[in-house]
């Protein structure tokens, strides 16, 4: 790697993924609030996401049903609450 081309910040960084759990150690330059223990027993800062490849449903191959009756339900009852207000 070439000397002095990234940023002083650029440092191993845990992301955590929320949905799968699953922790991937990668160099990055994000700001972290966090630190945590890596399986090396090293403290690295961390950073969690919401959603990574593995829990993407275009990488794990599995799709997720969303409950899409509730929805239409919920915005059915938000829309005739505002008609009878006018």
């Amino acid at each position: 790697m070439k000397k002095e081309i990234h940023p002083q910040n650029y440092r191993p960084v845990i992301f955590a993924d929320n949905s799968s759990g699953v922790k991937f150690l990668i160099p990055s330059t994000i700001e972290t609030k966090t630190i945590e223990k890596w399986t090396d027993g090293k403290d690295y800062p961390s950073y969690h996401v919401e959603i990574s490849s593995a829990s993407h449903p275009f990488y794990t191959n599995e799709e997720k049903t969303i409950d899409t009756a509730g929805r239409v339900e919920k915005f059915k009852t938000r829309q005739a609450k505002a008609k009878a207000k006018k």
